[in-house]
Formats: C-alpha cells, sequence, structure tokens
C-alpha cells in the first residue's frame, strides 16, 4: 500500500492564503489504512483549519467530503460536493490522487496535504515499513523476497557493500542491512547460489528517463467498447 504523513499544518495553512471556499476532500484508499487522510483525518483538519481561521480573521469557509479513491474515475460520482464550486481542494490522498483529481477538474486547484513517502506493509499495530521502491523491475525472485532497492540505503544490486556492522546499516544504525537479511534468507532456502550470481547494473530507465509510465489491459480496453456499442 502507498504510505503518506500529513504536512505540518502551517504548510497547509499558507496553501489557502487567497482562498475563501475550500473543500478538504479525504481518501478512503491507503492513506485511511496508514491513518493519515481518511474521513476522520479530514473532519480532524478541517477543524483546526476553521479554529486558526478564526483567530487569524481569515475569511475561509471549510467544508469536507470523502470518497472511496481519489485515483479511480469510478467513484468521483460519489461525491456529496462538487469541487468545481470550491476555490481550493485539500486533497488528503497521496500523490497519485491529487494528480488524478486535477486532471478531471482542471479549473480548481487540488493542494496535497500529505507527503507520499513509500510503498509499505502494515509490521505493528500504528507501525508500516518500506517494502518497495516500485522500480519497474522487481528482483525478489533472486533475492528471497527482499528488495535491495527499497530496503538497501544504497539500492545496491550486488551486495554487500562491507559497511555492515553488527548487521547494521552504516548509513543507520537503526537500519537491517538488506544484503544480509538476503544472505540468510537464501540459506534458509538453500539457493545461496543466487547470492553468488552478479547482476548486471540495474536499468534506470525501467522507473524514470522514459515520460509517463503506463499500464493498459487491452481485453478490458475491448471489452467496455464492446458494452458501450451494446
Amino acid at each position: 500500500m502507498i504510505v503518506a504523513e500529513r504536512k505540518p499544518f502551517d504548510e497547509i495553512l499558507e496553501m489557502l492564503a487567497p482562498q475563501k471556499r475550500v473543500l478538504v476532500l479525504a481518501c478512503g484508499g491507503c492513506v485511511t489504512v496508514c491513518l493519515t487522510g481518511g474521513e476522520k483525518q479530514a473532519d480532524e483538519l478541517a477543524s483546526q483549519l476553521r479554529l486558526a481561521a478564526r483567530q487569524k480573521g481569515m475569511d475561509l469557509t471549510i467544508e469536507s467530503d470523502s470518497i472511496t479513491r481519489q485515483c479511480d474515475r469510478e467513484f468521483i460520482e460519489n461525491l456529496k460536493a462538487d469541487p468545481g464550486q470550491y476555490d481550493a481542494v485539500l486533497s488528503m490522498a497521496c500523490g497519485v490522487g491529487v494528480g488524478f483529481m486535477s486532471e478531471l477538474y482542471p479549473e480548481t486547484p487540488f493542494l496535497p496535504t500529505l507527503n507520499t513517502t513509500f510503498y509499505g506493509a502494515n509490521t505493528a499495530p500504528g507501525a508500516w515499513a518500506e517494502y518497495c521502491r516500485g522500480c519497474g523491475d522487481c528482483v525478489l525472485a533472486w533475492t528471497g523476497g527482499i528488495c535491495p532497492v527499497a530496503r538497501c540505503s544504497k539500492s545496491l544490486i550486488n551486495g554487500t557493500c562491507g559497511g555492515t556492522n553488527d548487521g547494521k546499516c552504516e548509513v543507520d544504525q537503526e537500519m537491517d542491512c538488506a544484503w544480509l537479511l538476503i544472505y540468510k534468507r537464501l540459506k534458509e532456502l538453500g539457493r545461496l547460489d543466487e547470492y553468488r550470481k552478479i547482476r548486471p547494473p540495474r536499468d534506470h530507465r525501467t522507473d524514470r528517463g522514459r515520460g509517463v509510465r503506463r499500464l493498459v489491459h487491452e481485453e478490458m480496453v475491448e471489452l467496455e467498447e464492446e458494452e458501450s456499442q451494446a
């Protein structure tokens, strides 16, 4: 899932300086799960903004709404409020939701209230850890399911670097050495031969340098065309 954290309140308030009527729009997807952008958090932010506006003498009307996902067109019709009727929308989605909604409502500024941080898993109550960088060239088959791109501070595709100390990374002493974890996992699996293989340098063109990445399922496109013609 995509993990995000809320921006500093003062930064959010600064975005609204020229606005009069603002909608705080929650997202029921990943950011609800990681407790940063759901309906509860949207209501809390709206209340904080109203209080701050009164204290600063700002002429600011704040309302809130929520949809299941801001990155999926099919849920847009569930909006109770029309974003086009506001001076700005404070989106509590990840960067994907902000970008997509900005395209759907080009006349309305969609402002991010969150900083999108990583693709992560829920490792403990209230805790998430990064497991994937979305690099576009997955190597987990060769590394025992442990991603060196996301979990090694240097994103080394061949390890280790030699900077490990007591199993920790030399860059961050709180961080486990990813390549030591990979070694242990492959040893448990009886696949240390994979560890010894030298992999070619990572092709960064899979995650940057070729414009916007896209995925199109032709079968779904054809099905929708058939249904529209029926």
